[in-house]
């Protein structure tokens, strides 16, 4: 039993899953409750990949937060669907590199929230935004006033995408891209669609989930009008691989897949 399971914060139901929590879950993280990790193996009976997955999404998260707060040059962080902290945050990766940079975390799960406000009180450059990824136009006004949008920014959507329908995903997006200036990245990871994901895509809708895998054809759709980054469009793995990357034909060559793209 996990310390959240003797008490909820006020306002979180503890018997619905949360798919953040879902997610700590499979890193091996105990901010979950009994109904996440009921969800949790659920899925993992018909994904038995999920955990590296999950494992996978994170260190593909250092090595193109390293990209970019390095190479690229871009100091503003715009982390939307952020989720429950893990190992190697943004602002802790960014920060090691560019120790001016600016982050803003965007989620809406209380969970999340309380944790990523508690690890990052102390820190005046790093901020966390309570919203809906399904108002854009609110995301992007609430973060200009934390971190003045008028520089590049990297907008990262790393594992959420694929829990937004076709039309509003591709709409959320638009909206974000169209609003930040040139120069800027969008960096996406995403579930691929295998016949594994579209078993446990079933079990997440009669969950009351949505879940769309996508081909990685599709995933590159979100990518349109930008240029991609080499190597484009990937297994997580295969994405600027480096020392951290273990076990790479483990989960399969398109389980999950991954892109970077810079606005011209």
């Amino acid at each position: 039993m996990n310390a959240h399971d003797e008490g909820s914060p006020e306002g979180i139901n503890p018997n619905e899953p949360s798919i953040a929590r879902v997610y700590d879950y499979a890193l091996g993280g105990k901010d979950n409750f009994a109904a996440d990790r009921e969800m949790g193996d659920r899925v993992m009976e018909l994904m038995p990949e999920i955990p590296l997955m999950a494992r996978h999404n994170r260190l593909l998260l250092g090595r193109v937060v390293r990209f970019l707060a390095g190479e690229a040059g871009i100091g503003r962080f715009l982390d939307i669907g952020a989720g429950l902290p893990t190992m190697e945050n943004v602002h802790e990766v960014a920060q090691a590199i560019r120790p001016e940079a600016k982050v803003v975390y965007v989620d809406n799960d209380p969970v999340a929230l309380a944790h990523a406000r508690a690890l990052l009180a102390t820190t005046g450059d790093t901020h966390v935004l309570d919203a809906d990824m399904y108002e854009p136009e609110r995301i992007l006004a609430e973060a200009d006033s934390l971190m003045d949008l008028d520089q590049p920014v990297a907008v990262m959507m790393l594992s959420m995408l694929h829990f937004v329908p076709d039309e509003d995903a591709h709409r959320i997006v638009r909206t974000v891209m169209d609003g930040v200036p040139a120069g800027s990245y969008l960096a996406i990871s995403h579930f691929g669609d295998t016949p594994r994901a579209r078993k446990a895509t079933s079990f997440y809708r009669a969950s009351g989930a949505q879940v769309v895998p996508r081909t990685p054809e599709q995933v590159a759709e979100f990518l349109n009008g930008l240029d991609l980054v080499p190597p484009g469009v990937v297994s997580l793995p295969e994405w600027r691989p480096d020392k951290s990357v273990p076990e790479v034909d483990l989960m399969g060559p398109m389980a999950m897949v991954c892109g970077v793209g810079r606005k011209p």
